[in-house]
C-alpha cells in the first residue's frame, strides 16, 4: 500500500512534505493523519531542518475528513496541535482547493500562501455538522465576522478573501515566487530564534487547544452520530441534495 505522503524533499534547510493521496483528494484519513504526524516528528528531531513546507499533489490541497476512513478526532486534534507546537515553522503552499477539515490543517500552519487556483469552503453545516475541532486553530486567527459568515453558509471563497480574513498569510499570482522572501527569511533566522519567536505567536492558539479541545471533540462526536449528519453524509456520497435543502 502506497503512502499518502510523497517522499520528503530537502533543499537548504527546508523540508517539503507533500500530501499525495489522489484517490480521495488528499482527504484526512487515519493513514494520512498518522503519516503526516510521523513525518513532522522526524523533521522536529532533525537539526538540518530549519522549516517545513506542507503542500500537495493534484488540484486539491485537502478535501476535509475522509468520510469512508475518518481519523480518530483525538488524532486529528493532536496533529493540528503538533503543527502549532512544532519548534520549527510550518509553511503551507496551496495551489488547489481546501475544504472543511483541510482548513484546520491550513489554519495550524504558521505561514501560508495560496494561488489563483485555490478555493476554500467550510462545508460542514451543509452536512449536518459543524467546524468543531478545526475551530481550535481557526478561530484565534480568523476575522470573527468572516468566520461567522463562512461557518454558517458554507460559501466558497478565493485566495484573496482568505488572505483578507486572516485564514492565509498571502495570496500570490505565482505561489513559489511569493514564498521566496518567506523561505529566504526563515533560512537567515537562527533555530533558537525561530523556536522562541514561534512560541510568542502561537501562545494564544495553544491556549485554545488546551482549554477547548475535549469539549469540541465531544461536540464533533455527537454531531457525527446524529440522524441529520447521517443524512448529510449519505447525500454527499450519493451526490444528491440532503432532505432539508430548500
Amino acid at each position: 500500500m502506497t503512502s499518502p505522503l510523497a517522499a520528503p524533499v530537502h533543499d537548504r534547510g527546508i523540508t517539503t512534505l507533500t500530501l499525495d493521496s489522489p484517490a480521495n483528494r488528499n482527504a484526512l484519513s487515519a493513514r494520512l493523519v498518522g503519516a503526516l504526524s510521523t513525518a513532522l516528528e522526524t523533521c522536529a528531531a532533525d537539526d538540518a531542518v530549519r522549516a517545513v513546507v506542507l503542500t500537495h499533489t493534484g488540484n486539491t490541497f485537502c478535501a476535509g475528513a475522509d468520510l469512508t476512513a475518518p481519523p480518530d478526532p483525538h488524532a486529528l486534534v493532536a496533529l493540528m496541535r503538533q503543527i502549532v507546537a512544532l519548534p520549527k515553522p510550518v509553511v503551507a503552499r496551496v495551489t488547489g482547493h481546501v475544504r472543511a477539515g483541510g482548513l484546520g490543517l491550513l489554519g495550524a500552519c504558521d505561514i501560508s500562501a495560496a494561488g489563483p487556483e485555490a478555493s476554500f469552503a467550510l462545508t460542514e453545516s451543509r452536512l449536518g455538522l459543524a467546524p468543531a475541532v478545526i475551530s481550535l486553530p481557526l478561530l484565534p486567527r480568523t476575522d470573527p465576522r468572516a468566520a461567522a459568515r463562512y461557518y454558517l453558509t458554507g460559501e466558497r471563497f478565493d485566495a484573496a478573501e482568505a488572505a483578507r480574513i486572516g485564514l492565509i498569510t498571502l495570496a500570490a499570482e505565482e505561489v513559489d515566487k511569493g514564498l521566496v522572501p518567506v523561505l529566504d527569511g526563515l533560512r537567515k533566522a537562527s533555530p533558537q530564534g525561530l523556536a522562541a519567536s514561534k512560541e510568542l505567536v502561537t501562545a494564544t492558539v495553544l491556549e485554545s487547544f488546551d482549554q477547548h479541545a475535549e469539549d469540541l471533540i465531544a461536540r464533533s462526536a455527537a454531531l457525527f452520530a446524529s440522524a441529520e449528519a447521517r443524512e448529510g453524509m449519505t447525500a454527499f456520497l450519493e451526490r444528491r441534495d440532503p432532505a432539508w435543502e430548500l
